[in-house]
């Protein structure tokens, strides 16, 4: 974490989430009527990570960003001076809703990594994202920037950074946003701004301070985060504005590299910026389908499949992306078509693999043939058994085919087969649903998922409420 080179290196710790928007279109198309929005339910940091953690790229092209002038800049300079915004460590709502609906004895029972299990530092920072203790981490990262006097109460203050402590600020506000503490989120943001501010610049700083190092002393992947905080936060609008300035300054940093004469430092700076701007391109196409924008979306994605950069699997993802947005659209033609040039573009045609049978099974979907997609996503499952969007289309199938009951032991038997990864939170929103159109008498099967929480998962991305919809006078 705190060498630059490896920036952003708490990153691949949230790699388990979905890695790009076609992938959320998939889990999307195969759900129940969730209140969990798939592609924003969760921040994207691997693509991020798989470009920034190339160590080959120097720190004069990873950290490459114009230092503000002129309206930027006033005298005083406006300095970013962000602060801790609460008080108190964030609780654990799964031992509280133990003590509330089992009792404090098994709440007594649940083990969690706490930020007093582990070393006060980066590296305690990564064993507790490394074992899903969010909140814990979360906690930690205040008792770090409080070290870094920008603790609670700091906010408004003047204080030197570091890419340290902006790495640190970067991954408190990922978390918090992965644990959808929005409102905390949008208060610490507020300082960054846009990270335009002269005091995250190398510049602003003696040069002995930082080996005459220029540019940007925050990760790239903060920039991406503060540009998608307004998703979260109910006006994507604005995130797709900070999106497109983010994207302009990219393809700027971008076309400066490929003028230069051409070597192999040119063309692998060319290369990863390149790869940063589709990754930027990635969160528009996410923000152009939340604002129902389809035309954008379409626009974007051709770009992207038509780069002659891609891969014969980049253009296959993308081409399948795009038949989930045709469906989406309603547009059951469109989607075959797409879904058919990403098929043309496999070497072997003979046998499906697993982007061909969801692909197929979606659209079947879409044509509420249920049956045939049920046989469609049973197949994926062979090739891929622990994909627990595969489980949430096969309950849908079959709860639209009206058989609710063995819908609801598909889920069970994902769950007992392997609980910490079925107990995510697609499938707990979907088995609660179920449970409650079963019978009446739904309360003790939610207490009999909430128990299986406490021993197998740290933290959920979303409230229990919104889970088990678990209340006090059920």
């Amino acid at each position: 974490m705190s060498d630059g080179k490896s920036e952003p290196s708490l990153s691949q710790y949230f790699a388990n989430d979905p890695p790009s928007f076609f992938d959320h279109l998939a889990e999307k198309e195969g759900k129940t009527n969730s209140k969990i929005q798939d592609v924003y339910s969760s921040y994207d940091f691997l693509q991020t990570a798989m470009v920034d953690a190339n160590s080959n790229i120097p720190d004069s092209v990873r950290d490459l960003w114009e230092f503000p002038i002129g309206a930027e800049v006033c005298n005083p300079p406006a300095l970013t001076m962000p602060g801790v915004s609460v008080a108190t460590d964030l609780n654990d709502p799964v031992r509280e809703a133990v003590t509330e609906f089992i009792s404090p004895i098994e709440a007594d029972h649940r083990k969690i990594l706490s930020p007093d299990d582990v070393t006060q530092d980066e590296r305690g920072l990564r064993k507790l994202i490394e074992h899903g203790c969010f909140r814990s981490a979360v906690n930690l990262t205040a008792r770090l920037l409080t070290i870094k006097q920008q603790g609670f109460g700091r906010a408004g203050y003047p204080v030197k950074h570091s890419p340290n402590s902006l790495q640190l600020w970067f991954t408190r506000l990922a978390l918090l946003v992965k644990l959808g503490q929005f409102e905390i989120a949008r208060i610490e943001a507020e300082p960054f701004g846009s990270l335009n501010k002269v005091d995250v610049f190398y510049e602003f700083y003696h040069p002995d301070m930082h080996s005459d190092r220029k540019g940007s002393m925050a990760p790239f992947s903060f920039r991406l985060l503060l540009a998608e905080l307004p998703i979260y936060l109910g006006t994507p609008r604005t995130s797709l504005d900070r999106l497109t300035e983010l994207l302009a300054v990219a393809c700027q940093i971008k076309n400066y590299f490929a003028r230069l004469p051409d070597s192999t430092a040119s063309n692998d700076a060319r290369k990863f910026w390149s790869s940063r701007e589709k990754r930027i391109l990635h969160s528009i196409v996410n923000c152009s389908l939340l604002v129902k924008d389809f035309s954008l979306a379409d626009q974007l994605i051709r770009q992207l499949v038509d780069d002659p950069a891609a891969t014969v699997d980049d253009k296959r993802s993308l081409l399948s992306a795009w038949g989930r947005i045709r469906l989406q659209c309603g547009d059951i033609y469109g989607a075959e078509k797409k879904f058919s040039e990403a098929k043309r573009l496999r070497d072997d045609q003979t046998t499906p693999d697993l982007r061909e049978l969801v692909d197929r099974g979606l659209l079947a979907v879409a044509q509420n043939d249920f049956q045939s997609a049920l046989s469609l996503f049973q197949k994926a499952t062979a090739l891929d058994g622990n994909n627990t969007m595969l489980y949430n289309n096969m309950g849908v199938c079959l709860l639209y085919s009206g058989k609710l009951k063995e819908a609801i032991k598909l889920f069970e038997e994902a769950v007992q087969k392997n609980p910490k990864l079925a107990l995510n939170e697609s499938l707990l929103v979907n088995l609660s649903t179920l449970y409650e159109l079963e019978s009446n008498n739904f309360k003790s099967k939610k207490i009999a998922l909430l128990k299986l929480i406490n021993e197998h998962r740290a933290d959920l991305s979303v409230g229990l409420d919104v889970c088990l919809k678990l209340q006090s006078n059920t």
